[in-house]
């Protein structure tokens, strides 16, 4: 009985090494498949607007692979590369993954009534710099980015320049509070507004931001005028760069987020 015993042992390791082996195998015919002929290439674009109703982001370049996550219409997404006809992105919501090329509108860097509003800001020095660029702005984002600088230009100060990586932090903030359903100058998901400048390599020596819910732009901006708070950040004569996101509300019509930064 006991060499019974011991030649089933025997018998069972070779077995759990073959199988193994036959996995290692298997594994390695898979990425070889799978991805050997998958070719990136790089973009001259990293901000995407969705253009679906809701789309799917997979794990893999195609219809056949499964699916993560989901984006919604005019969410704003990170696109990192293409990869034949799809794009890998990342969303709102730090999945990574890959869409149809279709379903997606490249933001292009160039060129170096009633209002619910809040304000902060901070004289913490963070450590990056981006593009200055008005052409990646939205209709709405382009008007309210005008109305601040006229209000600045009214009490003798130098426009904002808009940062092209604090412009996409901005948005991703802006659709993270539609997506949670909060209005608040800390994320659930980032954190502060300056934590979350410097997660994502945002330089600056000072820094501050504005949010705002509300149904026009130019009410949107009046409201903020009105605020103390609000107002003193549009009026800081040591910002010079800004990233504006306006995005649609289900709560408030539109969500506004504008971040200041002094470099």
């Amino acid at each position: 009985m006991k060499k019974i015993v011991k030649n089933i042992k025997f018998t069972k390791k070779k077995i759990i090494i073959i199988t193994a082996i036959a996995s290692s195998f298997l594994l390695i015919f898979l990425c070889t498949t799978s991805f050997g002929m998958q070719h990136y290439y790089k973009l001259d674009f990293s901000t995407g607007l969705v253009t679906a109703s809701r789309l799917n982001v997979r794990s893999g370049p195609g219809t056949g692979y499964s699916v993560v996550t989901t984006v919604n219409k005019n969410e704003y997404v990170r696109v990192f590369a293409g990869i034949g006809n799809w794009y890998i992105i990342q969303t709102p919501g730090d999945f990574v993954g890959a869409v149809s090329q279709k379903y997606i509108k490249p933001i292009y860097p160039t060129g170096s009534g009633t209002s619910s509003g809040t304000s902060t800001n901070t004289g913490a020095s963070g450590n990056s710099s981006g593009t200055s660029t008005t052409s990646s702005l939205t209709a709405d984002e382009l008007e309210t980015f005008n109305l601040i600088n006229q209000q600045r230009a009214n009490n003798g100060l130098s426009a904002l320049k808009v940062d092209s990586e604090l412009q996409r932090v901005a948005r991703i903030k802006a659709q993270d509070m539609v997506n949670n359903n909060y209005f608040d100058h800390n994320s659930p998901t980032y954190g502060t507004p300056f934590n979350m400048m410097k997660n994502f390599g945002i330089s600056y020596k000072t820094a501050g931001e504005n949010i705002a819910g509300n149904s026009s732009n130019s009410a949107a901006v009046t409201a903020w005028m009105n605020s103390s708070g609000h107002r003193a950040n549009i009026l800081n004569s040591s910002y010079n760069y800004t990233g504006l996101a306006v995005v649609s509300s289900p709560r408030y019509g539109k969500i506004y987020v504008q971040m200041f930064i002094g470099k």
